[in-house]
């Protein structure tokens, strides 16, 4: 049996997030801190300026960049967050991609909320082959219960927000905006529903931080189109905390930023009013429940790691490119269609190669990943349809394309600790398993 030699997505740990990480702990405090409140400015001066060297801890940029975003402990957390503070609820509708990871839809049946699935386009999008919603159906699966739908940036490549938000707006006749029940978040979330006044389109970036598109005359990054957006830093993101995420908002008219990011720092840590930061100050031990919440609040430990990530994030996402450049030409050598990456209106944040095999079928695709292992090379799959898991129904008959894009999928290594030598390497190994699977 032949040891692995090229693992699937390992993190990129340097000497700088280790020393970040120890200075932490020296300082004696670990918990939500400091760090994470700079992370969270730092990350929000990234998303509007797409600049990663901006000194957030003057005043001008605490003011400019403070409670625009929050990080908290995963992806799943920050989108099961989202739709919380814009009340989505029993009996509400939430739409989602087939094509998907499971936290897309349970962090809405989590909140009560019924899913309802939208297969893909047929081979996935034409600039991008991005397998994103089928927008048609997007619009036609628009009923009175839909309070938001939820699009995914797979592989890092940016979804059309514009046209999603076009088809919520096309339908707004349809949306009924809920009435508060006089709870402080039911509230909130009535005047966050009123002000949009159409269903509410959620961003599911776990893929794409510093993924852009360029929407009327001008690049946007994600976190900056969509209503709500979420974000993942999970270990085998290109940015990493270890585990966490972050969820962001565009302003919303008549609300302050300040009022939504208090909200989330409520739903975040029990509902208390205050964090153990804010109750160290002196005589301000007291604090209050506004509700019973949940926990799921990021920790200066993880947020040192996100730190020097971020500052090495542009360095990072320059090594994917070249790494993505060498897939590209193996692909047009080999006639195989591949996720898109780089267009004239979309640069995606490079975080999946994601290759389809012409004619090849799920045993093929299968066997070719098996061959790829004995060859040292982790290969994997994103994503199965949703509606073909057990938890979803295990019917893949409702989303056709969308199993049809799954069953010859393969996604290669694409991470910052590959070697120009372990590229050519997966490029020449696979080349001959393809060519030995498909002559059987």
């Amino acid at each position: 049996m032949v040891v692995q030699r090229i693992s699937f997505s390992p993190p990129d740990i340097s000497e700088l997030e280790i020393a970040e990480v120890t200075a932490m702990l020296k300082s004696g405090w670990i918990t939500t801190g400091p760090r994470t409140k700079l992370l969270e400015r730092r990350l929000a001066a990234y998303l509007e300026t797409g600049r990663t060297d901006i000194d957030c801890t003057t005043e001008e940029a605490m003011e400019t960049y403070a409670n625009r975003l929050v990080c908290l402990s995963s992806a799943t957390a920050a989108e099961e967050m989202n739709l919380r503070i814009m009340g989505v609820g029993p009996g509400d509708e939430v739409i989602v991609p087939a094509y998907t990871y499971t936290a897309t839809a349970s962090a809405a049946i989590h909140c009560g909320a019924s899913v309802i699935f939208v297969d893909s386009q047929k081979d996935g999008s034409a600039d991008t082959h991005m397998p994103a919603m089928d927008y048609d159906a997007l619009e036609n699966a628009i009923t009175e219960k839909t309070k938001a739908i939820v699009a995914v940036d797979i592989g890092g490549v940016v979804c059309d927000y514009e046209r999603i938000i076009a088809i919520a707006e096309k339908k707004s006749a349809l949306f009924h905006p809920m009435e508060s029940d006089g709870t402080p978040l039911m509230e909130l979330a009535s005047r966050i529903q009123k002000a949009i006044g159409r269903v509410i389109v959620v961003a599911d970036s776990a893929h794409s931080l510093g993924a852009r598109r360029y929407v009327n005359g001008s690049w946007k990054y994600c976190g900056r189109m969509a209503d709500f957006t979420s974000f993942s830093f999970h270990a085998v993101k290109n940015f990493t905390t270890a585990e966490g995420g972050a969820s962001t908002w565009l302003p919303i008219n008549g609300i302050d930023n300040e009022e939504i990011y208090h909200t989330y720092q409520l739903l975040s840590l029990h509902g208390q009013n205050k964090d153990a930061l804010a109750k160290t100050k002196g005589g301000s031990w007291e604090y209050d429940i506004i509700g019973p919440w949940y926990k799921c609040n990021m920790t200066d430990i993880m947020a040192a790691i996100g730190l020097k990530q971020l500052d090495r994030y542009p360095a990072l996402l320059k090594r994917r490119d070249e790494i993505r450049k060498k897939y590209d030409l193996f692909c047009k050598e080999m006639e195989l269609s591949h996720l898109i990456h780089q267009t004239n209106t979309v640069e995606s944040s490079r975080h999946l190669y994601i290759i389809r095999i012409p004619g090849a079928s799920e045993e093929m695709r299968n066997l070719i990943i098996s061959e790829m292992a004995e060859r040292g090379v982790a290969l994997n799959v994103h994503f199965k349809p949703l509606p073909m898991m057990t938890a979803y129904g295990k019917d893949g008959s409702v989303c056709p394309n969308a199993c049809e894009y799954y069953y010859n999928a393969i996604s290669l290594p694409f991470h910052t600790k590959l070697s120009d030598e372990d590229v050519d390497y997966i490029c020449q190994e696979l080349k001959q398993v393809l060519k030995s699977v498909m002559e059987k």
